[in-house]
Parts: structure tokens; sequence; C-alpha cells
């Protein structure tokens, strides 16, 4: 990296990586300020409202799939002393991050940037557009289509008539917040196969050799995350499988 023409020293580069990381977490707390003052209706109507029959994707798959959730008859409850106070914490930062991810990806590739040679850098120019982009995409994904699925199957598998279904609020938000997140992470599988072919760690051609393999992957995966039937199954895996079609599209760009 360069600073008025010239090369940054080592201690340089540990500071301004620092202060990058600085401003990520203030970006992270601020964010969490404001989701922790509206808690309140951010766990009524994103997340409980989860458990209703009436939630969006249940009423869309009835409509459209004629594939009708019961009533999902589930109580939440908090076991600990602190258990709700510290599951709001954990909310609060885990949206802070979610929410404030653009602008960490942008001061994490502001300090990546400056090392980059040029042609590189118009490779990859607008990569902070197209990351956010693709993450919100699977963030959007995993909330409307994986993290309902679960809660649908979960809040009604039983092993018999006379086991009631009470979670504590830890095992309903961590289910529903890793579900969401892990989605949107999985999204940017396009942007980590960029990188990994740029690098040279993998080919289009490898990509197409393992393509049957990947989609027994993702089946396997759709079947794990999703009620068990075929419908739930193959609106889960066409994205996944989608993602890998773009990825192989995207190491072909490259390879040109």
């Amino acid at each position: 990296m360069e600073e008025k023409g010239n090369q940054m020293s080592f201690l340089e580069h540990l500071e301004e990586l620092r202060w990058r990381l600085v401003k990520s977490a203030i970006s992270i707390i601020l964010f969490a300020v404001l989701i922790w003052i509206y808690q309140t209706e951010i766990i009524d109507h994103l997340f409980l409202s989860m458990k209703d029959s009436t939630f969006v994707t249940y009423k869309f798959l009835c409509k459209y799939f004629s594939i009708c959730t019961p009533e999902i008859n589930i109580k939440i409850q908090s076991t600990a002393m602190g258990g709700q106070f510290s599951y709001a914490i954990m909310m609060s930062l885990m949206g802070g991050v979610v929410v404030a991810f653009p602008y960490i990806f942008y001061q994490i590739w502001s300090f990546i940037k400056p090392g980059l040679k040029q042609n590189e850098k118009t490779a990859v120019k607008g990569i902070v557009f197209y990351v956010s982009l693709l993450f919100f995409l699977g963030i959007g994904f995993g909330y409307y289509v994986v993290a309902p699925l679960c809660v649908q199957f979960f809040g009604t598998f039983q092993l018999s008539e006379n086991i009631e279904n009470i979670f504590t609020v830890s095992s309903y938000m961590s289910t529903i917040l890793s579900t969401i997140f892990y989605t949107g992470l999985m999204f940017l599988l396009p942007v980590v196969a960029y990188i990994l072919a740029k690098i040279g760690i993998i080919t289009p051609e490898f990509l197409k050799k393992y393509r049957k393999h990947s989609i027994v992957v993702v089946l396997i995966l759709a079947a794990v995350i999703t009620p068990p039937d075929l419908i739930s199954q193959v609106i889960v895996a066409i994205p996944l499988l989608l993602l890998y079609e773009i990825s192989i599209f995207v190491t072909k760009r490259i390879k040109n």
C-alpha cells in the first residue's frame, strides 16, 4: 500500500487496520443501539410472527403450492434469570453486524485495495455493491424461506400428542438468527469462487467436474434444513444450484 506516494511501514499498516476495525465496530454498535431501542417490535413482528400460520411465507405456499401450514402451537419461554436480557443484547449485536455489513466490507476492502494492481482493481470494480447485494439476497432468502420452514417443521413435529413443544427463547432465536445469517454468507459463493479462481485454486473445469457432486450435496442440505416434502426441498435447492452455476460463469470470465 502507498500513502502520499510513499511506501507505508508495517506499523502504519497496523495502525490503518486498527482504525478501520474501530470504524466497523462503531457502526455495529450504532445499529445495535437502534435495534435495542425497537427490540420489542422487532422480536414480535419479525421473529415471533414466524410461529403464526398467517406468516407471509406460509400464506404464499398455501395459495400457490397447496402446502398449507397447520396452526403452530408452540410456546416460547425463558428459563434463565438473565436469559431475555442476554439474548436481547446478542440479537442487537448480530443485527448490527447484518445491517452494517456493507460498511464493514467497505472498510476491509479499502484496506486491501491499495495493494492490488490496476488491472486487478478494474476486474473487481463494484465488488462492495455486488457482495452487499448477494449478502442481503441471502438474508432475505433465509428469512422468508429457510427459517420459516425450519420453524414450521420443528414447531409442528411431535413424537407424541402428550409432548408439548415449549422452546426456550435462546433455542428459538438462535435457530432463526443462525439460519438467516449463514444463508446470507452462503449466497457469497460466487464471490468466494471468484477469489479462489483469481489466485488459481479453482478453475471452471474443476467446478464443472464436480457439478454432479454439488447437486447431491445441495439436495442433502435442502433435505436437512427443510420439512420432509419435495416442494420445500426444491424451493431451497434451486437458488443454491443457481449460485453454483453463477460461480462457474464467474470463473470462466476470469479465465478468459
